[in-house]
């Protein structure tokens, strides 16, 4: 059984989610607010928070903003918004996966028990850190370091890293990455994958017409090499 909290502002969707997710076994606190939902999330530490984006108080993607500041919980956002490109600044603040309304509650359940599938194998495999020459990613720390300086990355541009880093040569498609780093993987677009890319050269010190770390494979994707190999 999981411990969840709820953000939702809309009393009836509030009560009728969390309804179906106790019958399903959950443990399910809520709030009301923003605010509420950050101070729950820090003082109870629940497993998973579900957060809609329209909150009366702040924005939801302030809220996420803020939350992942002091904490790592897992977050699912359950909001009426279906911009792709709101979908994907929202995972790039940290959200592990997004659901845009309306849909059921055998579906969000499904995507809680999924993402905290994930985050628990994650755990498992990543304790120990992945080092490419002199580049070393740290995943329960969630730390770069570049030849010992430690690099300023923001949450998707780790995630970006750390999953190739955990595939140093091995070719990995743009589809894979919009799959498994973004969990979009009936949507999104090649250009979310390539600023990113772009984002992480800068700063590793190369580009893409000099690369060293980050190399592309044309017509197939990118993989991460040792460039002193």
């Amino acid at each position: 059984m999981a411990q969840l909290l709820l953000v939702e502002d809309d009393a009836a969707v509030r009560s009728a989610l969390m309804r179906a997710l106790s019958e399903r076994g959950h443990g399910v606190t809520s709030a009301m607010t923003g605010m509420a939902g950050l101070r729950m999330a820090v003082d109870d530490r629940p497993d998973l928070v579900v957060l809609d984006l329209g909150l009366p108080d702040i924005d939801g993607y302030e809220v996420i903003r803020m939350l992942r500041a002091v904490s790592a919980v897992p977050l699912i956002v359950a909001t009426a918004r279906d911009d792709e490109r709101e979908i994907a600044r929202v995972l790039d603040a940290g959200a592990d996966d997004y659901m845009v309304k309306p849909f059921g509650a055998v579906q969000l359940d499904a995507r809680i028990r999924a993402v905290l599938r994930r985050l628990q194998s994650e755990d498992g495999d990543a304790a120990r850190p992945y080092t490419v020459g002199e580049l070393r990613v740290d995943p329960r720390a969630r730390e770069v370091t570049l030849a010992g300086r430690v690099l300023d990355l923001r949450p998707k541009e780790f995630d970006l890293l750390h999953y190739l880093a955990a595939r140093p040569d091995q070719v990995v498609t743009k589809r894979e990455l919009m799959t498994e780093v973004w969990r979009m993987p009936y949507g999104g677009a090649d250009k979310t994958v390539d600023v990113h890319l772009s984002w992480l050269r800068n700063k590793l010190g190369e580009s893409a017409q000099d690369p060293r770390y980050i190399r592309a494979v044309r017509g197939v994707g990118v993989k991460l090499v040792d460039p002193g190999a």
